[in-house]
């Protein structure tokens, strides 16, 4: 039986390792300019196999899975505009740092936060990035 079964361990990264990974958007994302020119992110919602099988069978043929969005303030816009799938959060914390005249240190709890979040949502992924 599956009831109790064990979760797996999640690896947990070094602060320095963790700074050097590479935040990934996700192909799954539609992102829009707003008309204040914020960014405006749709992302598809992640519903347990279970639940989206019943849903798929309840919905007929043509089942779509649901949708949310998520309108990012003017930082959590800039930090979206900073990820490329190239740069490392280091990077980013830098480069959001001297864009918003922010103390490095504020900066990198403030960026860290936001892409943990994003992450929880499916919406970038983190890809490791070389050591330094």
């Amino acid at each position: 039986m599956g009831l109790f079964r064990k979760k797996r361990p999640v690896m947990q990264l070094s602060r320095e390792e963790a700074l050097n990974c590479i935040p990934v958007k996700s192909a799954a994302i539609q992102a829009t300019q707003t008309p204040e020119g914020m960014v405006r992110l749709r992302y598809p919602l992640v519903l347990k196999p279970w639940i989206a099988e019943l849903a798929q069978r309840f919905s007929g043929a043509q089942y779509t899975p649901p949708s949310r969005q998520l309108e990012l303030d003017e930082l959590g816009s800039l930090t979206w505009d900073l990820i490329n799938g190239k740069q490392t959060v280091r990077g980013i914390v830098r480069q959001f740092s001297g864009q918003t005249q922010v103390h490095p240190k504020e900066a990198e709890a403030a960026v860290t936060r936001f892409l943990r979040e994003l992450g929880r949502r499916g919406i970038v992924g983190m890809a490791p990035g070389r050591k330094q």
